[in-house]
């Protein structure tokens, strides 16, 4: 039996090998390879150095190349191509609109080709009367509604940047909220209502009470107990083009300057609205 099996294992051995062994010939490994590796071409890829060395796969991949530098006729003929198919590039599609606009016979235009769009300038729409105004309010946050009306009442009337100064130094906790909120609507009513920023002034503002957060209890002596609510609201002020802070002061004392009547040699008939306070002789 072992003679047997010896027999067989010395029938079978040789017809075992394996494609890639060195001592098997180049014709007999060349049967081992599966038809889904030889390339489209029909080269085997036993041939190529990169079959068996990675490395070298690599490099002919991943390396870099020098680049072979194209003609002028080359790369004209090219943009033709890709004007005809509609692969034009976006820059070369504007160099031919602006020449078309420079000469006098307008040159048509194929469909599909990229024309700039004219920039989007909104025109202002909030208007009361004839006056352009613009209207901007913060969010509704945790403050009472008392405490948030002295500061609107503060900046009521004031030029934009008077105001944005008096909050950035005022001590109240919602005044940099509210410095930053008038800072964002000067911004807007510049960019998008295009009103003259030394002009802006806050022709209004008031505050609206918002929604009544949650109710808490709070505890008091002798087993009573009541009931704190926290108030939330918000401030909305309105922009418009009025008069700066130099104009103003220099009609305040143009006014007060019309009231001083003083005695000289022609009797008026007008009070005297600024008596010294000792005689006058």
């Amino acid at each position: 039996m072992q003679s047997s099996l010896r027999h067989i294992g010395r029938t079978v051995r040789p017809m075992v090998s394996h494609a890639s062994s060195s001592r098997v010939p180049l014709e007999t490994r060349r049967q081992y390879v599966p038809s889904y590796i030889i390339h489209s071409s029909g080269s085997n890829p036993l041939h190529s150095a990169s079959f068996l060395n990675p490395l070298n796969w690599v490099k002919e991949k991943l390396v870099p190349a020098i680049r072979e530098k194209q003609s002028q006729e080359e790369i004209d003929a090219g943009k033709e191509r890709a004007a005809e198919e509609g692969n034009q590039s976006i820059f070369e599609a504007e160099t031919v609109v602006k020449k078309a606009r420079g000469k006098r016979g307008a040159i048509p235009i194929k469909e599909g080709a990229y024309s700039p769009k004219k920039p989007y300038n909104p025109r202002p729409t909030s208007r009361r009367g004839s006056e352009l105004q613009h209207k901007y309010s913060t969010a509704n946050f945790k403050i009472s509604p008392r405490k948030l009306n002295a500061l609107g009442r503060q900046i009521a009337g004031k030029p934009i940047d008077y105001a944005i100064l008096q909050m950035q130094f005022s001590e109240k906790r919602a005044s940099s909220r509210i410095m930053h909120m008038l800072a964002t609507a000067k911004d807007h009513a510049v960019r998008y209502k295009r009103l003259t920023e030394p002009k802006l002034i806050v022709a209004e503002s008031w505050v609206s009470k918002g929604p009544r957060g949650a109710k808490r209890l709070e505890p008091r002596g002798r087993g009573h107990f009541g009931i704190r609510t926290h108030p939330n609201s918000k401030l909305t002020v309105v922009l418009k083009e009025g008069k700066t802070l130099e104009e103003q002061k220099k009609e305040d004392r143009a006014r007060k300057i019309r009231k001083i009547v003083s005695a000289a040699a022609t009797r008026e008939d007008r009070p005297i609205r600024n008596p010294s306070p000792t005689w006058g002789w």
